[in-house]
């Protein structure tokens, strides 16, 4: 899948990334288990277009920018208007090779909905 075929509610999205940018980690409290998470987001894309990933908490050191990774079992969401891409607890994400640019030009999340 590329990333210009992502929309809003899919689920078991299999994509391979390049990791273009990544915002500071901040802190904050799930009321699923009243724990402190540290949660930021990367903008990930394809040559067809950028996303922004969301990463919680370990993910946030494993994935470095300007690398390659293939996400497994990914899904897409909407918040606050924008579309993102989040692998929950059931999602991989995994080095992988490549060698495309991203495409920011064609930001998904950027797109109202």
């Amino acid at each position: 899948m590329k990333v210009s075929e992502l929309k809003q509610e899919m689920k078991k999205i299999e994509i391979t990334v390049k990791v273009e940018a990544k915002s500071a980690p901040h802190q904050i409290v799930l009321p699923a288990d009243n724990m402190f998470h540290r949660v930021c987001e990367a903008l990930v894309g394809d040559e067809t277009g950028s996303i922004f990933l969301s990463l919680w908490d370990e993910q946030i050191e494993n994935v470095l920018l300007g690398k390659y990774y293939k996400i497994a079992n990914a899904y897409t969401s909407v918040y606050r208007s924008s579309l993102r891409l989040s692998t929950g607890k059931y999602g991989k994400i995994a080095v992988a090779e490549g060698t495309f640019e991203v495409n920011t030009a064609n930001n998904l999340s950027m797109k109202e909905l």
